[in-house]
């Protein structure tokens, strides 16, 4: 790491840099999970241990909790400063990444992968209507038929390559997140 990126990152984290560490998107964001975990936990802790009840004439350092405000926030800061290093360093992995089968970065298949589902979902509507359904009226004798408006076997093909096409971007995208590794400075 060149004399800048050094200087930079002392301010951003006001500490001095640590050898970069190497990991996939899929261990980075599992380090992530366990960061937030961590600092939930300690912000549980903190509003159990930072005031404290005692019954009338009760001496109240024989039931104060173990609370130490300045280590507390010190703590909390620390986890918050590598969250923001590691969701910087997947963003960043992210938005610079192609995903080789489909041309796209994987910030573009997060986006990607959700349409497919939305559509496999309209299709598998379309693929299951019949070409003609009768329905009934409850306020009324009279029959009316149901018409599909496209053609039925086109919508069944369509929902089939939709399907294949969502299978097999998941797997290109668990394979690199799995697979590739990219460098986080905690």
């Amino acid at each position: 790491m060149d004399e800048y990126h050094t200087g930079v990152n002392k301010m951003r984290t006001g500490k001095e840099t640590v050898p970069e560490m190497k990991m996939t998107s899929a261990k980075a964001n599992k380090m992530l999970r366990n960061l937030n975990d961590e600092h939930s936990k300690i912000v549980n802790m903190e509003k159990k241990e930072s005031s404290f009840l005692a019954v009338m004439g009760e001496d109240p350092e024989t039931v104060r909790p173990a609370y130490d405000y300045e280590a507390v926030q010190s703590e909390l800061e620390e986890i918050e400063g590598k969250v923001r290093t590691l969701k910087h360093a997947i963003f960043d992995f992210n938005m610079n990444t192609v995903v080789p089968e489909f041309g796209m970065t994987i910030d573009e298949m997060l986006i990607y992968i959700p349409q497919l589902s939305r559509r496999l979902s309209r299709l598998e509507t379309l693929a299951m209507m019949i070409p003609k359904e009768r329905e009934c009226s409850i306020r009324s004798n009279i029959v009316d038929y149901r018409y599909a408006n496209f053609d039925i076997e086109k919508a069944s093909a369509d929902y089939s390559h939709t399907r294949e096409l969502l299978s097999k971007a998941q797997m290109a995208l668990d394979k690199l997140n799995n697979s590739v590794e990219f460098e986080v400075d905690l």
